[in-house]
């Protein structure tokens, strides 16, 4: 087998075992692509991103452009001499003339079974449907969003709590492996791409903030999947009293007894579970809350502590 010269584009952790792989396989990483430096976490301090800091730790020179513009960005990574790119959540549309500058094109790891989900948000929306199976694609990168032809897929399953981020690191992990595979039969010859299915073709929106707020009207079923689709960002949220309540975790419980208007707290709550009634008088019980501002309880502690009450009622979206 020929060894091919990468250059890899992205940017965010779900990047990182993709990049992990390659520095690990017979192929050579040219360089690195990533968005550049931002402000990150609660302090807002400039830092590296997961991938550049990966890149940088094994030597492997980094590009940041800020735009991909041809004047400013072709002749660096013409300089990479790379023989494909591989873009994994780079973060930015890749220009037509960029697209072109490798011999054998660009491939993308995408975390959906295309064409189902593709944009920006595939993984959220997944867990927001209620899906019990995704999957990752590896997809000849073209210039309409995710719509290249499929060089390999593979299903990935998950249980009805893993949340965003539980999911989003199955999809890394896997679709590290299926892009090794993929290179390495490259690298011997053409491979079959599969042209999508345009009929069957659905849209992962981007996620806003003002998703989070929960409707329990809803079932409660639905009021979970929204919850943890959320989790880690932008995060589901309600109302008491004015007050903003952020929602980590819940399960689904058992129909409430209580009688009550969705986004009641119910009567049977306890000490030690807070449930609130939905849609349908199905029940969901609160594990994990954060009163905005505060550091996150259970939700029991919450009720023991009287910042919760039986008979309560979050506000309805």
């Amino acid at each position: 087998m020929t060894a091919l010269r990468v250059a890899f584009f992205g940017t965010p952790a779900f990047a990182v075992p993709t990049l992990e792989r390659l520095l690990d396989s017979a192929h050579q990483v040219a360089g690195v692509v990533t968005q550049p430096d931002r402000p990150r976490g609660r302090g807002q301090r400039v830092s590296d991103g997961p991938v550049k800091a990966i890149a940088a730790a094994a030597g492997i020179p980094v590009l940041q452009p800020e735009r991909l513009a041809r004047e400013a960005f072709e002749a660096a990574f013409a300089a990479l001499g790379a023989d494909l790119g591989v873009v994994a959540a780079y973060g930015n549309i890749l220009p037509d003339w960029l697209l072109a500058t490798p011999r054998l094109g660009m491939v993308n790891v995408h975390a959906s079974l295309l064409p189902r989900f593709r944009g920006a948000s595939p993984v959220h929306r997944a867990v927001m449907s209620g899906d019990r199976t995704t999957g990752v694609t590896i997809m000849r990168v073209v210039k309409a969003l995710d719509a290249g032809p499929i060089l390999a897929q593979a299903e990935v399953p998950f249980g009805p709590d893993d949340t965003a981020a539980t999911v989003e690191h199955l999809l890394a992990v896997r679709g590290a492996t299926l892009l090794i595979d993929t290179l390495d039969r490259l690298a011997e010859g053409p491979v079959p791409e599969t042209p999508q299915d345009e009929s069957r073709v659905t849209y992962a929106s981007k996620l806003t903030k003002t998703e989070g707020l929960v409707n329990w009207s809803r079932a409660a079923v639905e009021v979970h999947n929204h919850i943890r689709a959320l989790t880690p960002w932008p995060r589901a949220y309600t109302f008491l009293d004015g007050a903003r309540y952020i929602l980590h975790r819940s399960r689904v419980s058992a129909p409430s007894a209580t009688k009550s208007p969705p986004g009641t707290i119910a009567t049977e709550s306890s000490p030690q579970k807070v449930i609130v009634v939905c849609g349908d008088q199905t029940a969901l019980e609160l594990l994990d809350i954060q009163l905005a501002g505060k550091r996150v309880v259970s939700a029991g502690t919450a009720l023991a502590h009287g910042t919760l009450q039986p008979g309560s009622r979050f506000s309805n979206a």
